[in-house]
């Protein structure tokens, strides 16, 4: 009855989570129109099946106010087990310009339109944004473990994600910072929200997972670049890259995530992989990067890794032919690296995370992160909690 949030489901994955129950959440998340009527009926259908689904106890309203404690154990690619764990609560839908929400994603303007409209004709939050607190003397994140105790709620799974909530009554036990909040993920629904708010004072708040930066399991995957398209050659981009890299190969038998992690901690690294080959670049210290047209952004942006390998590197591979390139966004390395052993990619760029206090520094600087810079893990289900507005 869960599924993943709406803006990375497509249709085959939409059509798999609906098979699985008629209240999945997403034929009210992302409603389709019956055949033959125009395609904004599926507003009119959401609103439809909610109603339905509360007449029958589908979806029942808490008689009084709480907020929802989340556990989520998952597996990393490399094996390793963890547990994420935050808190459900409505916070203030208020834009940008208090700068206690804080974004460091660019959004665009269809899917605002298409939340909006679901929006205004649900009045629900169908599904959480996703935040983070800084938290420095961790008292929201011993909070939140202490209150993820003994026997859950309600449990559930979801591709391979073991899922446990609490419902807490007591608010008065979660000391909710006072600090800004970052947006993880929900960069769309936050501003929607936050549009709605003006047009209905009353529905001034937005349902979000808060998570402290502070949680043992709060992780950040890169997103690792693969590039498909003939005429990319290392060896023709290597005398360009040499301007900026130190260029070294890869012991063989060596671990590559490990490898790029052991050279990444003092420096900018990326990986390099073709089918014969994987070669480190490593950014020369010293390198004047002010000076690079698409890395006058803040400070903030242009220390970050991804802006730097982007900027430096995957712009060099996609205009290195005239062949149109596509490119595919992965966070697991491993499987980048299938990718070009197995599946016809010629190059993939395996990159270190992004930190979360880089991710801080770039939404305090005003700024705005490259696409696809950070890749939080794993996503925030939808249909657990619901929220009327």
């Amino acid at each position: 009855m869960i599924a993943p949030p709406y803006d990375v489901i497509d249709a085959a994955q939409r059509a798999r989570y609906a098979a699985l129950d008629e209240h999945n959440i997403v034929h009210v998340m992302l409603p389709e129109a019956p055949p033959g009527r125009p395609p904004d009926d599926r507003y009119q259908l959401a609103v439809t099946l909610l109603a339905s689904w509360r007449a029958r106890s589908i979806i029942t309203r808490d008689a009084e106010p709480a907020v929802y404690v989340l556990a989520q154990q998952f597996t990393l690619p490399t094996g390793e087990k963890c547990v994420r764990r935050g808190v459900f609560a409505a916070v203030k839908a208020e834009g940008y310009d208090p700068r206690r929400i804080r974004p460091h994603e660019r959004t665009h303007a269809g899917p605002k339109a298409d939340r909006l409209a679901l929006l205004r004709a649900t009045q629900t939050n169908i599904e959480s944004i996703f935040l983070l607190a800084p938290d420095p003397d961790r008292a929201l994140a011993n909070a939140v473990a202490a209150a993820a105790q003994g026997k859950p709620d309600a449990k559930a799974e979801l591709d391979g994600v073991d899922i446990r909530l609490w419902i807490v009554r007591d608010v008065s036990r979660f000391p909710f910072p006072d600090s800004p909040l970052y947006i993880a993920d929900g960069h769309h629904r936050f501003e929607t929200a936050s549009v709605y708010a003006q047009e209905n004072p009353a529905a001034d708040r937005v349902l979000a997972l808060i998570v402290s930066a502070r949680d043992p399991g709060l992780v950040v995957l890169p997103t690792h670049r693969v590039i498909f398209g003939a005429g990319r050659d290392i060896d023709r981009m290597l005398t360009r890259w040499r301007e900026w890299f130190d260029v070294q190969p890869v012991p063989a038998g060596a671990d590559p995530v490990k490898h790029l992690a052991m050279l990444g901690r003092d420096q900018t690294a990326c990986l390099m992989a073709d089918r014969s080959r994987i070669i480190a670049l490593l950014l020369r210290p010293g390198a004047v990067l002010d000076r690079v047209p698409s890395l006058a952004q803040s400070v903030a942006v242009r220390d970050l890794d991804v802006a730097r390998i982007e900027s430096l590197v995957v712009k060099e591979i996609l205009g290195a032919s005239t062949s149109t390139p596509i490119v595919r966004y992965v966070p697991d390395a491993q499987e980048a690296l299938r990718l070009v052993q197995q599946g016809g990619a010629a190059l993939a760029v395996l990159l270190n995370p992004t930190r979360v206090e880089q991710v801080f520094a770039v939404a305090d600087a005003g700024d705005v992160m490259p696409p696809k810079s950070t890749y939080f893990v794993p996503k925030v289900p939808s249909g657990m909690v619901l929220r009327s507005v």
